[in-house]
């Protein structure tokens, strides 16, 4: 690892942007699901990741009638080199949100439904609050729909991490985002050991207390790795016991957060799909634009097969 001012210096160093390939190349976001949707976030005053993110795939799975909510406002309090979302002081929580986003989820009639958040480290106790809460309303409107959460380290905070377990969600997701060498760069506010330490935590919960839930992770390639580091992340995840795992290719949203350094190819993620699998992990979404809950419900009966 560089000393801090070599990070600083590769961060702000000009690069001309690299064309995107072929591979990459998503549909536009389009169809009456696709605009349906967007009115029904709209009118209930919540908002998705698939926006904010700006994920790739959103008129894929728009028209598929499949979103992922954003718990805790629209404004984060780190600072992730990767991150579309805004930075800056949040607002208020608001209690009322999840009973919002199980009426969204009832109203779509999912039969899975992901959940994830800013992070909120100015309360996180209440922000894993929040996630139990929705979980909780959307089991009450929709008592078939399998209920994924993609949730922050909580900064280790071991309470926050029960309250969210206990509410026994089927899938607990919490992304590494990248390998541990890059984390200074990437991830400046987070700490590698630590997400580890909440997916082994995770586990231990499922192996103990609710064996039908499975733990996930995803992480974004072309941000520096090395394709063996990248299979060294995913023997950590796999000491973890970590049960699914997604590998997708790291967009730069706008000019000011890290650059592409690379596109990595569709072959190459494919052997991280082979590798995974022969490693024991249940299921290995890999693929140019797959992103944390791309095909989550298809990732969830694979995983439980």
């Amino acid at each position: 690892m560089g000393s801090t001012a070599e990070l600083v210096q590769i961060s702000l160093a000009p690069q001309r942007p690299q064309p995107k390939p072929q591979w990459l190349r998503a549909r536009a976001p389009v169809g009456d699901n696709y605009h349906n949707l967007k009115t029904l976030a709209r009118g209930l005053g919540l908002h998705t990741v698939c926006e904010s993110a700006q994920c790739p795939n959103i008129g894929e799975c728009w028209n598929h009638r499949t979103a992922t909510f954003m718990l805790l406002g629209d404004i984060c309090t780190r600072r992730c080199g990767f991150c579309a979302v805004p930075k800056g002081k949040p607002g208020p929580l608001d209690w009322d949100e999840p009973r919002r986003v199980a009426e969204a989820v009832a109203t779509l009639g999912l039969k899975h439904a992901v959940v994830t958040s800013v992070n909120r480290d100015d309360d996180n106790l209440g922000g894993a609050r929040i996630f139990a809460q929705t979980i909780e309303e959307i089991r009450k409107l929709t008592p078939e729909c399998r209920v994924e959460v993609l949730i922050p380290d909580f900064q280790g905070l071991d309470e926050a991490l029960k309250i969210v377990l206990d509410a026994r969600p089927d899938v607990l997701n919490h992304n590494t985002e990248t390998i541990s060498r890059l984390y200074r760069r990437v991830r400046p506010d987070a700490i590698y050991d630590q997400s580890m330490e909440l997916l082994s935590r995770a586990a231990h919960f499922r192996d103990t207390q609710f064996p039908s839930m499975l733990t996930k992770s995803g992480i974004m390639a072309g941000l520096g790795e090395e394709f063996e580091e990248v299979v060294d992340l995913m023997r950590d995840l796999r000491k973890a016991s970590c049960d699914i795992m997604t590998i997708g290719q790291y967009l730069q949203p706008y000019e000011k957060r890290l650059p592409v350094e690379r596109y990595v190819t569709p072959e190459e993620f494919a052997e991280w799909k082979r590798i995974g699998e022969a490693m024991g992990f249940k299921h290995v979404e890999s693929s140019p634009l797959t992103r944390s809950s791309y095909h989550a419900r298809q990732q969830t009966e694979s995983g439980n097969a």
